[in-house]
């Protein structure tokens, strides 16, 4: 059993690794995007592409879930598609690697969350972890003393990112995951095309942007959705928040390799104290139950 539940955790860490590369690579080719169409419109065609492909592939487990599964996938739903609101609008204010790295600040939230709404023990070293990762948005993104408008609505969708972290490790299960999935698709297409009215979603305007538009739709939408889903019924919030701590890494690398950016000193520096902040919060869990197993060996 221990065994099987090792492969699952393996597994699920895999299939995360594969979704936060997706995502990294999204981050310039939506920062090019919202440059030609509205950022909520953009928003509402590729989740409605999504919700349409999951509908079809998934409706019959839509059926067996119960009503309160429903209402758990909409309030996750809910959640990330605002969350997805604030990102790309903040995306339009701050570089598509800044970004990357803001947004990646939902692995400090995640355990503080945890802490709040869960009642779960925050280690202390978690906090050295808190001050690291502000410090590092700080060198990021300050331009004399305060933080830009992007950044800030960065940061809030980052908090609402770790909000569905926390509320996704609660509620998937391996056996309605790809079931929960959609519902919170449907959610945020909801989201997303309210936030055109009232005059509704204008269409990508060329051939370029609609392939962009389908790639993200399917690749980092629906199928990076029914992944991270699957993933967080196999593994904690705090883990899986540390596995996809690779997206902003792959995010600065296609920003640079492919979106025209520059390697700068505050990209060097405030990236290595963010990613330094980010594994930090998943050392003292594994310390403690190291020195717990270390302690029961001299015991016995």
């Amino acid at each position: 059993m221990r065994d099987a539940s090792s492969r699952g955790a393996a597994l699920a860490t895999i299939g995360l690794m594969s979704v936060t590369a997706i995502w990294g690579s999204t981050f310039f080719l939506i920062k090019d995007l919202v440059g030609r169409m509205p950022t909520a419109d953009f928003l509402a065609v590729r989740f409605m592409i999504a919700a349409a492909a999951m509908a079809v592939m998934f409706l019959r487990p839509l059926l067996r879930l119960s009503l309160r599964e429903w209402w758990q996938g909409i309030a996750l739903g809910v959640v990330y598609g605002i969350g997805q609101l604030l990102q790309t609008t903040g995306l339009e204010h701050t570089d598509a690697s800044i970004s990357g790295f803001a947004t990646g600040m939902y692995v400090v939230f995640t355990p503080l969350l945890g802490t709040i709404l869960l009642r779960q023990r925050l280690p202390s070293i978690t906090w050295i972890a808190v001050l690291l990762a502000a410090g590092g948005v700080a060198v990021l993104a300050l331009r004399g003393l305060s933080l830009g408008f992007g950044v800030w609505i960065t940061l809030a969708s980052a908090l609402l990112y770790a909000l569905h972290i926390v509320g996704l490790g609660q509620w998937s299960r391996p056996g309605s995951a790809f079931a929960l999935s959609t519902v919170q698709m449907f959610a945020i297409c909801a989201v997303c095309v309210m936030a055109t009215l009232p005059h509704g979603p204008q269409l990508p305007p060329d051939v370029r942007a609609w392939l962009a538009v389908v790639y993200m739709a399917l690749a980092a939408g629906a199928g990076a959705m029914l992944m991270q889903t699957w993933a967080q019924a196999h593994l904690s919030a705090t883990r899986a928040a540390i596995v996809m701590t690779l997206e902003p890494v792959f995010a600065a690398g296609f920003a640079i390799a492919f979106g025209g950016e520059g390697m700068t000193w505050r990209l060097m520096v405030g990236g290595v104290l963010v990613l330094a902040a980010m594994y930090l919060v998943e050392l003292a869990p594994r310390r403690k139950a190291a020195f717990s197993t270390e302690t029961l060996h001299h015991e016995v």
